[in-house]
């Protein structure tokens, strides 16, 4: 079905009629307008042949009088009007359109029972969702649960992969770390090596003429060891001549002693 069109807000008055009068003639309409206006018949009668090309009326030929009737419900007709009146005047803030309306004007009894029993039927209508919408929203904490759950599950071989690699990396890195030092150490001794090498050379060079001047010192040397034995051989044999008058100055000295004793 299509969707009506708006009507104006006099087309609404005369539609408010046959919504609570129901099929009525144009007199009848006219009469019963609600904001009780003084207006002329045909102004009602273009209002009515409005309404009827927009096919929210249909006209009906009862004698000789024409009757009106509407051709949607005034909840479908309604609905919208009230809509853009809750959007446009209160911000789509219902509580403050009903305190308005209600300020507006006085109820019957009668209209006060309906807006009570109103009132109550979306008392039940609200309580029974809560449970739906509650009963929607549990399997979806749960959904979320379980799969927080599940979630440390999945990581948990990430966790150890990680772990495993972590274990492994100081493995690897190791033989590096004991090539540099051998290497390190191979730089060291060979470098000591150089270094003993070259003072070696230094020492030598530097020793070179020592060994050479000793080894021409060797032969004066080596004379100067046979000439000594030649300078001590006279003073060997001159001692025994020395000696000897001392021999033969003993018997002298022990005549001299009887010499004396007598």
């Amino acid at each position: 079905m299509a969707r009506p069109i708006h009507p104006s807000n006099l087309e609404l008055q005369a539609l408010s009629v046959l919504w609570h009068e129901g099929p009525s003639t144009v007199a009848a309409v006219h009469e019963t307008l609600p904001d009780r206006k003084d207006r002329a018949y045909t102004t009602v009668l273009s209002v009515m042949q409005s309404l009827e090309r927009k096919s929210l009326v249909k006209r009906a030929l009862v004698g000789r009088a024409h009757v009106y009737e509407a051709a949607y419900s005034q909840e479908v007709i309604v609905q919208r009007a009230t809509h853009d009146f809750l959007t446009n005047a209160f911000g789509g803030r219902l509580g403050e359109a009903l305190l308005a309306i209600l300020s507006a004007g006085t109820l019957t009894p009668e209209e006060k029972t309906n807006i009570e029993r109103e009132l109550q039927r979306h008392k039940t209508m609200a309580a029974k969702k809560a449970p739906t919408k509650a009963a929607k929203k549990a399997p979806a904490k749960k959904a979320v649960k379980k799969v927080a759950k599940k979630a440390p599950a999945k990581k948990a071989p990430a966790k150890k992969a990680a772990k495993k690699a972590a274990t492994k990396a100081p493995a690897k890195k190791a033989p590096a770390k004991k090539a540099a030092k051998k290497a390190a150490k191979k730089v060291a001794n060979s470098a000591k090596k150089v270094a003993k090498k070259a003072a070696k050379k230094v020492v030598a060079k530097k020793a070179a003429p020592a060994k050479k001047a000793a080894k021409k010192a060797a032969p004066a040397k080596k004379a100067a060891k046979k000439a000594a034995p030649a300078k001590k051989a006279p003073a060997k044999k001159a001692a025994p001549a020395k000696k000897a008058p001392a021999k033969k100055a003993a018997p002298a000295k022990k005549a001299a002693k009887k010499a004396a004793k007598n």
